[in-house]
């Protein structure tokens, strides 16, 4: 293995690549018995799971040999969403878990996201798991572990729905991108009281109706028409494996992440005023000032939700969300980040406020903002970028927020560099008071990028 070994698939956040090629059912074997060389206890079971994809039920069978192999009992929990993984973490105390799943990416891709106790494993962790790997020199134990299949589907529905009652049933469409995450939300939101509409909801490694990200708002199309065509509350979209959140208005409309986000702060911080919550560089300034607005404190933060549930221990915040829509409730939840969970939360909301999802969002003034911008670039230029931008605008009128690479706060909006710890990739977004001054700053930022690397971006 050490020959061939897929260096370039230990992300930041997580282990991904292609399946059968870079994540093979060898690769899998071999971190599973490097994972138990981290383990913090090894008395108790190591929870594993896969979500759709076609190659994900050998990768979880080559994982859990290599947990018994290392006399590590396994709780198998099948086919889920990860969140409950990490679900089956806390509720069961586990010893970790390793979830077979690479998201929203492509079908041909498979990974591995991991927790080991309570906290996730990410960065140098992952290195770490890395250079055990290559190390090599597992032995079978002499007493190997077990096997046990649980499922964790009705405790996980009934835990929500007693969390999350609802003052009025709701109409909601729901798309599962052939994802598992059908599976859970339709029978629990029924429970909630809710007429469900289902599109997508049929598990499908191939992915053959749309991509599984909620993010992409072309990915949307059909929850936006579905909303409009049985007259819906809202539309929720989950992505590949159920721990982001697309959402659509009643008017078949997106609510972004920020500003989904903004609503929940405020829910929260009536019951808990002052309370932290935390958001990452590309949120609007909008979200930031409406918590402070109304009493809370909020943390500007790094992207990824690793960092983001690290930054939650640190500093006790009872809620945290991202643009691509990871949402973490510590705040009678277990601080992961859930879409199922996230969506009856929001539907929660919607049924206290007695009004629809459209006016909820009217008192906030009006700002007009790009989407992510990604620019192709090395994963070894794409740093040196972000540096150099820094030393460059340091010299101008823009506070920069250094927290993950360039967030420039300039007169009538901020403008956002950083680099993609996903892709190789440059990542921007841009924010500000008219159509006018977002122009200037596109132009300040992306005029310095095309003089630095002769890179142009319409």
């Amino acid at each position: 293995m050490k020959e061939h070994f897929p260096h370039q698939v230990f992300r930041e956040y997580d282990i991904r690549g292609f399946a059968d090629k870079e994540i093979t059912t060898d690769f899998a074997y071999a971190l599973a018995q490097a994972y138990v060389r981290l383990l913090p206890n090894h008395m108790k079971a190591v929870v594993v799971g896969r979500d759709v994809r076609l190659s994900g039920e050998k990768l979880q069978r080559a994982v859990m040999q290599g947990l018994v192999d290392q006399g590590i009992d396994v709780l198998d929990i099948g086919m889920v969403p990860t969140p409950l993984a990490y679900y089956g973490v806390f509720q069961h105390e586990a010893a970790g878990c390793i979830m077979i799943t690479a998201s929203h990416n492509p079908a041909a891709y498979n990974g591995f996201k991991l927790m080991l106790g309570k906290d996730s494993f990410h960065g140098k962790g992952l290195q770490q798991l890395k250079n055990i790997m290559l190390a090599g020199g597992f032995s079978t134990a002499k007493q190997c572990g077990k096997i046990h299949q649980r499922n964790l589907n009705k405790e996980y529905q009934q835990f929500v729905a007693e969390d999350c009652v609802l003052q009025r049933p709701l109409q909601v469409v729901i798309d599962a991108g052939n994802g598992p995450s059908g599976l859970i939300a339709a029978p629990l939101y029924r429970a909630l009281g809710c007429e469900v509409f289902e599109l997508y909801c049929t598990p499908d490694g191939r992915f053959p109706n749309h991509h599984p990200d909620p993010t992409v708002e072309e990915n949307l199309t059909d929850l936006k028409k579905e909303v409009l065509r049985v007259g819906a509350d809202l539309g929720i979209a989950f992505d590949g494996d159920g721990d982001r959140v697309g959402v659509v208005n009643e008017q078949g409309k997106v609510v972004w992440g920020d500003m989904l986000l903004l609503l929940l702060s405020r829910q929260l911080l009536k019951k808990s005023p002052g309370a932290t919550i935390i958001s990452e560089v590309k949120s609007s300034q909008l979200l930031y000032d409406d918590i402070d607005a109304h009493g809370g404190k909020a943390v500007m933060w790094r992207t990824g939700h690793s960092p983001i549930k690290s930054k939650m221990k640190e500093t006790g915040a009872k809620l945290a969300g991202e643009m691509s829509g990871h949402f973490f409730f510590a705040d009678r939840y277990f601080g992961f980040d859930d879409a199922v969970y996230a969506g009856a939360r929001l539907m929660q909301l919607i049924a206290e406020q007695k009004q629809p999802l459209s006016t909820l969002l009217a008192d906030v003034p009006v700002q007009v903002s790009t989407p992510e911008i990604r620019i192709d670039c090395t994963d070894e230029e794409k740093f040196k970028v972000v540096a150099a931008a820094k030393r460059h605008f340091s010299k101008g009128d823009c506070q920069i927020i250094e927290i993950d690479g360039m967030r420039l706060v300039c007169e009538g909006g901020w403008a956002l560099l950083r680099a993609s710890n996903t892709q190789p990739a440059l990542v921007l977004r841009y924010e500000a008071k008219d159509a006018t001054r977002l122009s200037e700053l596109r132009l300040m930022l992306e005029g310095w990028l095309n003089q630095y690397s002769g890179w142009k971006h319409g």
